[in-house]
């Protein structure tokens, strides 16, 4: 019985051991393998010089989050181009700051790194922001007729319908003693507004303060992946089990049930002919009503599961982003009345005694846009992206980086380039004239980046930024507030780490 025993244990034994060589070997190829590519990519960062970092923490103990925006600014002067960025002693980035280099990195397909975006994929899962390769371009071709301009065209009346809620909100407020914090009240209205886009769905959100549980958790996984960044909560098994975590899983939940419970919805109606054939009659096709209806070269339509992603995905960059624009539009419009007041004059002249904005109306504000552009020149909603090499590159000036590199793109440097923007800090509309523009370098100003994977929604952003600003100029005169001015901070988002707080002074 014992020697049954022996012979049966032998084996087992033999297997175990050979299992702990085969573990141990294939952890050190690994680890030979990373040593491999790291010291690749050392060997290729030699050729960007950048500001000296410790052997431990790399940059992280010189850059604070409310003056990195100006601290990689500084280093862009210092370091043309380019410099390595380390976030610790084995993790680094290259942040290009130039836009001869923005065009070589843009002009590709690169996949987006992991940081920040891997925070987003619970909520808004694999959508055109984060999907790379054969299926990126798939949704992107199936996505594209959603931002026609005769599907634009119909959002113009909705968009209106909602500033004019917050701007009623604005009048009932004594304004002109006080300020008003801008952020939160047109983040509302943004939301508000890609709620009828999106869902053709009319919320009460900016005016109740229970309002629908779909609203509240958009907006509160909003809030909470911005803190998330802030803090650097990067492991997820660890950021799970915190308060928040547990907060941003459960609105995670609320949203989906909702975005699916629509989705049933409307599909449902979309198999019967004469339900079909109402819904294309509708006076406006909203932004899932074109989804459902879309089908690839094949002829098959999306999943329920990449609707729902790409559904997430539009009410994510559709109402943060936009909010960022336009309390920051604001905000150098309080700075400098006398631009203010030439945009008002404009808005006056086009629209006459109408309070609504219309299609037709958004051509014609030629210097209004010329001010909408220097603000997202100064203040980009997104200040930096990212990308993950998927081959080496080599810029104009003959250096290269290895394939795996991950690139930060300073749209906040390249903004400030002195080496492109004569006195970059200064605010000045003209910089937009049709005459300066066709100067500038085609890859100096990009609030919504640029290349193939440039952002989709760009018209729409631009378009509501016109609808915010023409219709709060024909009631308010906005003057800052000296004693409460905004902090910039990179997150998602440029938000203000205090908020933007203005004085809104009720025209007669």
């Amino acid at each position: 019985m014992v020697s049954l025993l022996d012979n049966i244990a032998r084996p087992s034994a033999v297997v175990l051991q050979l299992s702990v060589v085969l573990g141990v070997i294939f952890v050190l190829l690994k680890v030979v393998q990373f040593y491999q590519e790291r010291k690749k990519l050392v060997k290729a960062l030699e050729a960007f010089p950048g500001p000296p970092k410790h052997w431990l923490y790399g940059h992280n103990h010189l850059i604070y989050p409310e003056k990195i925006l100006h601290q990689l600014v500084s280093w862009g002067e210092e370091y043309p181009y380019a410099f390595p960025r380390w976030f610790g002693p084995v993790l680094p980035a290259v942040i290009v700051h130039h836009p001869e280099y923005a065009k070589s990195i843009l002009g590709r397909t690169d996949p987006k790194a992991s940081v920040p975006y891997k925070f987003l994929l619970p909520w808004i899962g694999e959508g055109l922001l984060v999907l790379d390769g054969t299926k990126w371009f798939q949704h992107r071709k199936m996505l594209t007729p959603a931002f026609h301009y005769d599907v634009l065209k119909s959002y113009v009346t909705l968009m209106s319908d909602s500033v004019k809620v917050m701007l009623d909100k604005w009048d009932k407020k004594s304004t002109e003693s006080k300020s008003v914090e801008l952020f939160q009240d047109v983040s509302l209205m943004t939301l508000d507004s890609i709620m009828k886009c999106a869902f053709s769905f009319n919320s009460d959100c900016q005016t109740q303060s229970n309002s629908h549980y779909y609203i509240k958790a958009v907006f509160d996984l909003s809030y909470l992946l911005s803190q998330r960044i802030q803090t650097f909560s990067f492991k997820d098994v660890f950021y799970n089990l915190t308060r928040k975590g547990r907060e941003f899983q459960d609105a995670c939940k609320l949203a989906h049930t909702h975005t699916d419970k629509v989705i049933k919805e409307r599909k449902m109606l979309l198999s019967s002919e004469e339900e079909l054939g109402k819904i294309l009659k509708k006076k406006h096709l909203d932004f899932l009503d074109i989804l459902l209806c879309s089908k690839d070269a094949n002829g098959v339509g999306l999943s329920d599961e990449d609707l729902r992603a790409e559904v997430d995905t539009f009410m994510f960059e559709g109402h943060d982003t936009t909010a960022s624009g336009i309390s920051w539009l604001f905000y150098c419009m309080s700075l400098h009345p006398e631009y203010q007041q030439r945009c008002r004059e404009e808005i006056q002249g086009i629209l006459g005694d109408r309070d609504t904005v219309e299609w037709e109306d958004l051509g014609k504000m030629t210097y209004t846009t010329m001010c909408i552009k220097e603000s997202l020149r100064l203040f980009p909603p997104v200040p930096s992206v990212s990308r993950q090499l998927s081959k080496p590159i080599t810029f104009s000036d003959g250096r290269s980086l290895p394939a795996g590199c991950q690139v930060g793109l300073n749209i906040f440097g390249i903004h400030r380039n002195r080496d492109v923007w004569e006195n970059p800090e200064i605010y000045d509309p003209l910089r937009f004239s049709p005459e300066n523009s066709a100067q500038r370098h085609s890859y100096a100003f990009l609030p919504f980046s640029a290349g193939p994977r440039n952002c989709i929604g760009q018209q729409f952003a631009m378009n509501e930024m016109k609808v915010a600003l023409a219709l709060t100029l024909l009631r308010f005169e906005l003057c800052p507030d000296p004693s409460k001015l905004p902090i910039m901070v990179p997150q998602l988002v440029l938000r203000s780490s205090n908020g933007i707080h203005l004085h809104l002074k009720k025209i007669p």
